[in-house]
């Protein structure tokens, strides 16, 4: 209903008893039948609005984290197909990357070994465990391929499990549209970025120290670390010059003295100004070192002056490159100490020191090391506790080693200060929602200190499209890859054959040799936007959706992945397309517990989404989440959806009580369908007409908001008129729409009749499109109620304005307020003297001000007989009002203004003076 004309509404026979319970299984079935949500692609890209969903990693476990956020983007979803968009809206499934490796090793029982060949009748140990971790000693060694298929198994099985939430949430997905980051279409997108960033020199390979996971065996990218605290030792150890004097640094990690290769102090400490070009020598090793300065080095940490060891952390790195230091790295890539002894331990002592060592973990070499130093006393005193902030993966349990190994890493600005600049544009140009997340963004672009590290030495994932010559010598020749051509794509390298070679050829001098590694899981999550729009795929009809959806306009996210999945996908676009994905993102909060803590599986907090589902209904727990703002925090509260659930039967209630006046029998049953017709000129009476004037601004209001993507504030404009509508107006015309005699036995005219059943039908018409993105079940049943056999309320049109404005003829919104707090001192007068509200007044004086009392009196027979006053109606003077008013005000003062404000409407109308009449006889119970 956009237009000011007369809308007939198919009435259908409402049900006697009006509930929630029930509705979400009714609704999905309709929905799913009628293809309700589905994309239709016949529009131009001006009049489609496509959403950039979050492919939720699928890892069994459901949080009811899950439901927040996605609630968010499916209220703009909503209110987008109800204002004529052709909404693209798919769902996609993470499946790759380090948690389902991790969740199939422990619920199968099994590990990689790329050693051995598949097994097509290969059966797990067993098929879950509980959520207990399998020691990797325990688990069956299986072959690549065999793990994979497990993975891809796994997977299909979470992914219902997530549909079957998505689904009962009320998300309107279009199903037809769904996505996975792995697979032969995500795999051909990646493939061919990958070949394209290849060509343009924008990813590229090279043997460098990087962060490396010990237990997960494989790279980390700067985007994907965590830093945390984490206990250990300060040891003071001596280096000693020449002659045998001290020179004092304190260290955390002592068992990497063999890979030292300086000592480091800053250029402008006078304690060490005087030894920088000279050298020491390393204790227990003997290996001399100079003594350097760079201006990372911190004065005021520990002694002032450090040991540089390739690598202990990644100042390490940093001053290794700065200072051409030599690479001394005895940390293996599964976390131990190497197995042979460095050729720079020359000394004897020295080197069966390290053979001590050999093999061992960092901790156990540790105490060797400590061991021998407080034995030749070059530990000067004991250990002292302290606490660090570590490196870690943010999926990781222990601190990141430094390791130096070949890479592939993509350009994002790091190492590039005009792509640098480029990024920091294309964050500019970007719309976020809230705008403040924006910064977020800026200072991971401007903090980058190298490029985007994307290989992985893992197994489920996207493999890189590549091969390599293997020389005469057996070694592979990488600065020489071998590439498909892209009419081939998608491929394995370990699988298939370049083009030109034989598989006999594989792994032979002058044969070819696969590229083992895979990508980043961000490495194809990055490129959704290009998936889910058809990138390049071939056919006119991938061609037409990509055309109507890319750019994409929204990309709704945690803000706790900017600096991964918006960062880089930004990134990609750039790179590729030349422009920004989407328009708009959205940044969602965290979900606290009820002490305000994040919730989380690794804290024990977690609520399974389906239990607040089942017990207060999905309407319910969408108001929760559509309640909270974006980018805030928001605390799971049950209060807060018990709310939600009272409003949507409210909305059942309500919708039902205008719908069945003048269709009740005597039974109080309704009867047959009939046929109602809401037309805004038949809203004739003042009240009648500030009720629709009130729906004006709110309509106004909520669009606007829902425009600004301020999903929160359009449910508080909804909801708070809402209640007024229900609480004030339904009560101060429920009677004139009966049709009844008033107290003193008038009758309204016919006139009066239809123009409150009128407002009353575009009111809660209204309300049903407006609730509508938030309550979808609820708003679904009245619209069915109203508009048996026109279509969903989903895809109803948006209310407009002009509808109302029309109605309200010029007539003011306070009016309705006005008249409401009429009503509640009318009432309020029986509550003090505690008699019903069925009690007459025979006579009552109310204190009105002057600009008021012309709007109360236009009301004045709803409110008499809302109030039951059987005699006359009494206005004071201004005077006495304004005195209550200053009164109120005076006790305020301290308030703020709108408190104030608030104070001083609800003393605009106040009894003077009143005589009640004889309270109802009660009638007796029945027997």
């Amino acid at each position: 209903m956009t237009e000011a004309k007369s809308i007939d509404a198919n009435l259908t026979p409402l049900p006697d008893k009006v509930g929630v319970d029930g509705l979400e299984d009714k609704w999905r079935a309709v929905w799913d039948d009628n293809g309700t949500y589905k994309f239709n692609n016949t529009r131009d890209r001006k009049a489609v609005y496509s959403i950039d969903t979050p492919p939720p990693t699928v890892s069994g476990h459901l949080h009811v984290g899950h439901v927040f956020s996605y609630t968010h983007t499916d209220v703009i979803a909503r209110f987008k197909r109800m204002n004529g968009y052709d909404v693209f809206y798919p769902m996609g499934w993470d499946d790759n990357g380090l948690p389902t490796e991790r969740r199939v090793q422990n619920y199968y029982g099994v590990r990689v070994d790329t050693s051995l060949k598949y097994d097509p009748d290969f059966k797990p140990p067993f098929e879950g465990t509980d959520g207990k971790k399998i020691d990797a000693k325990d688990q069956v060694p299986i072959s690549r391929k065999n793990f994979i298929e497990l993975c891809e198994k796994l997977t299909a099985q979470d992914e219902k499990q997530f549909e079957a939430l998505w689904r009962s949430l009320g998300l309107s997905i279009d199903w037809s549209q769904t996505y996975h980051t792995i697979g032969k279409h995500p795999q051909r997108v990646a493939q061919k970025a990958f070949l394209r960033n290849l060509a343009r020199g924008e990813a590229y390979q090279k043997d460098a120290p990087g962060l490396w996971d010990v237990t997960f065996q494989t790279a980390v990218a700067q985007a994907e670390l965590e830093s945390r605290e984490y206990p250990g030792f300060y040891h003071k150890v001596a280096f000693r010059f020449e002659d045998g004097t001290p020179i004092y640094i304190e260290t955390t990690r002592p068992e990497l003295l063999a890979a030292c290769g300086a000592l480091i102090a800053h250029p402008d400490d006078e304690r060490y100004k005087q030894y920088f070009g000279q050298y020491v020598y390393s204790p227990l090793f003997h290996v001399k070192v100079p003594i350097l300065a760079h201006k990372a080095a911190e004065m005021d940490k520990g002694a002032g002056i450090a040991m540089c060891c390739t690598f202990g952390d990644v100042t390490d790195v940093e001053w290794w490159r700065d200072l051409n230091l030599p690479l001394r790295s005895i940390i293996q890539r599964n976390g131990r100490i190497i197995m042979d002894v460095p050729d720079w331990i020359e000394n004897e002592e020295g080197r069966k020191i390290f053979e001590e060592t050999e093999g061992k973990t960092t901790f156990s070499a540790r105490k060797i090391i400590v061991d021998h130093l407080r034995e030749s006393g070059d530990l000067d005193g004991e250990p002292t506790p302290t606490k660090r902030m570590t490196n870690f993966y943010e999926k990781g349990d222990k601190p990141l080693e430094i390791v130096t190994s070949r890479q592939w890493y993509l350009k994002n600005g790091g190492t590039d200060e005009k792509l640098n600049a480029e990024l920091i544009e294309r964050g500019k140009e970007l719309n976020f929602h809230p705008d403040f997340m924006r910064v977020r963004y800026e200072n991971w672009v401007h903090g980058l200190n190298g490029d985007w590290l994307i290989s992985r030495q893992r197994f489920f994932g996207v493999p890189f499209p590549l091969w390599y010559p293997v020389k005469e010598d057996g070694t592979p020749d990488y600065d020489h890859p071998i590439t498909p051509s892209e009419d081939v794509l998608p491929i394995d390298p370990t699988d298939d054959v370049p083009e030109g070679y034989t598989e006999d050829q594989r792994d032979v001098p002058g044969g070819f040799t696969a590229e083992p590694d895979i990508m980043d899981t961000w490495a194809t999550s990055s490129l959704t936007p290009q998936i889910v729009t058809r990138w390049e795929e071939p056919g006119e009809e991938n061609q037409a959706i990509f055309n109507a959806t890319f750019p994409m306009d929204l990309r709704p996210q945690g803000q706790d992945i900017i600096r991964t999945w918006l960062f880089s996908t930004v990134d990609r676009a750039h790179l590729e397309n030349k422009c920004l994905p989407w328009a708009h993102a959205t940044l969602s909060g965290w979900i606290l517990d009820p002490d305000h803590k994040k919730m989380s599986k690794s804290k024990g907090n977690v609520v399974v989404p389906d239990k607040p589902i089942k017990q207060f209904g999905a309407d319910a727990v969408r108001y929760w989440a559509a309640s909270a703002r974006l980018g805030l925090d928001a605390t799971y509260d049950e209060g807060q959806m018990k709310i939600g659930r009272r409003l949507a039967i409210k909305l059942l209630n309500a919708t039902k009580f205008a719908l069945a006046i003048g269709r009740e029998d005597e039974n109080h049953h309704v009867a047959e369908a009939a046929t109602a017709t809401w037309n805004p000129a038949d809203v004739t009476e003042p009240l009648d007409r500030a009720a629709m004037a009130k729906m004006a601004l709110v309509v106004r209001e909520a669009t606007a908001a829902l425009n600004s993507y301020e999903h929160s504030k359009a449910l508080e404009a909804i909801e708070d008129y809402f209640w007024q509508f229900c609480d004030d107006y339904i009560e101060l015309v429920k009677n004139r729409a009966y049709g009844t005699a008033d107290a003193t036995g008038n009758v309204p005219s016919e006139t009066a009749v239809k123009s409150a059943r009128t407002a009353l039908g575009l009111g809660l018409d209204a309300f049903a499109r407006l609730l509508a993105p938030f309550l979808p079940y609820a708003a679904e049943e009245v619209w069915s109620w109203m508009h048996a056999g026109e279509g969903s309320v989903h895809r109803a049109a948006w209310p407009t304005p002009d509808v109302y404005e029309a109605a309200a003829a010029k007539v003011s919104p306070e009016l309705l307020a006005h008249a409401g707090e009429a009503l509640a001192a009318l009432r309020g007068i029986k509550s003090k003297a505690k008699v019903s509200m069925k009690t007459p007044i025979l006579s009552v004086t109310l204190g009105v001000a002057d600009d008021v009392r012309e709007s109360i009196q236009s009301a004045l027979g709803d409110i008499a007989e809302a109030g039951r006053v059987v005699g006359k109606i009494s206005f004071a003077g201004a005077l006495a009002a304004a005195k209550a008013v200053k009164a109120t005000a005076d006790a305020a003062k301290d308030a703020l203004d709108k408190a104030k404000a608030e104070t001083e409407a609800a003393a605009e109308v106040i009894v003077e003076e009143s005589e009640l009449g004889e309270p109802p006889a009660k009638k007796p119970k029945k027997k």
